[in-house]
């Protein structure tokens, strides 16, 4: 099949929404399909307010609309609601072409924690994003079960995977490390919760890796931590080895790639039973999911590696992949459904 995908999360962004695009097209293409990613990347861009890393696309729809003409998808795939994610759904509605969408991120809970937007709003605003779509792919069937009860059709789950010949166990530098060793990685941001994690006293030492808005403040706030910097995907395996236990405070994610990265790597897992951990994580096994996240810590480092190892295995970007082309829609209702099975007998 000729899939285009459009999205605002994109290169040299590092998130969990840009690496589940890379590892999905890198399955798309392995399996034979030709994969167009419509991107910002060579589009006038402005800073997003009060995440200048992240750069939004400046009146995309002319860009957007010649590479979706010269592509001629058969599928369509919008995964983002920002201005790339807009455009592309004007451009379907316009011509009349199906499309599928995917809800990567509680944008409504991060509004609200940043700008103190009420739910209400961003949620009417999201479901007249995402009412066109022929499938709206969401992570766990936790998050397709509130979205359901917000309001939201054609939910379905579209998983994600992890790269368990890369994300593996590894040294661990036991000598040279203090210990235990509690590691953060993902945004320093307000949504993400990572004060709970930060304030908490906790023998040993704590690393967080990764950047964010919040960064200079909390650096400044609390210097016995050892803020590390964002880093490129490809060096995290070394540095989830060094940790005796992942930490993951957030409670408003929708998944959490790192926790299966983390896991992969046979870190256990410190959570709140909340969305994202809960459907991810087994408790007991692969990490303790406590509402005390200081105590979820301690029990973290009772668990046995290779168990946390052993769970990881049950996520692939291949299954992963085949659930994202079984909701994929043909663009034009003549073609039928035949175009994308056949693709997957």
């Amino acid at each position: 099949m000729r899939i285009a995908i459009v999205t605002d999360a994109w290169t040299p962004q590092v998130n969990g929404v840009v690496n589940t695009l890379k590892a999905t097209r890198k399955q798309l293409r392995a399996s034979g399909h030709a994969v167009l990613m419509v991107t910002p990347e060579h589009i006038r861009s402005y800073s997003c307010p009060t995440y200048p890393e992240i750069r939004l696309a400046y009146k995309p729809y002319g860009k957007v609309a010649s590479a979706l003409d010269d592509f001629d998808a058969d599928c369509i795939h919008i995964a983002t609601e920002g201005p790339m994610g807009l455009a592309a759904r004007r451009y379907c509605l316009n011509r009349g072409l199906d499309f599928t969408t995917a809800y990567h991120t509680r944008f409504p809970e991060y509004l609200r924690a940043r700008f103190h937007l009420p739910l209400a709003v961003t949620y009417r605003w999201l479901k007249w994003f995402h009412g066109p779509a022929k499938a709206v792919m969401v992570p766990t069937p936790r998050m397709q079960d509130a979205l359901e009860q917000s309001g939201f059709r054609n939910v379905v789950q579209w998983s994600r995977g992890v790269d368990t010949a890369y994300f593996k166990p590894g040294p661990r530098e036991e000598a040279s490390l203090q210990r235990p060793l509690y590691l953060y990685v993902g945004r320093i941001a307000v949504e993400k919760n990572i004060e709970a994690f930060l304030q908490m006293d906790l023998p040993g030492a704590k690393w967080v890796i990764g950047d964010g808005p919040m960064r200079d403040e909390l650096e400044k706030k609390y210097p016995d931590v050892r803020f590390l910097g964002a880093k490129p995907h490809e060096a995290l395996p070394a540095y989830y080895n060094c940790a005796d236990v992942f930490v993951f405070p957030s409670r408003t994610d929708t998944f959490g790639l790192v926790l299966v990265e983390a896991m992969a790597c046979g870190v256990p897992v410190a959570a709140y039973p909340v969305e994202g951990p809960i459907d991810v994580v087994a408790h007991g096994k692969a990490g303790v999911l406590d509402t005390d996240l200081t105590r979820a810590c301690f029990e973290a480092l009772k668990l046995k590696r290779s168990v946390v190892r052993e769970h990881a295995l049950c996520y692939s970007w291949d299954a992963a992949t085949q659930q994202f082309l079984q909701h994929l829609h043909p663009v034009r209702k003549s073609n039928g459904l035949a175009v994308v099975r056949s693709s997957l007998a």
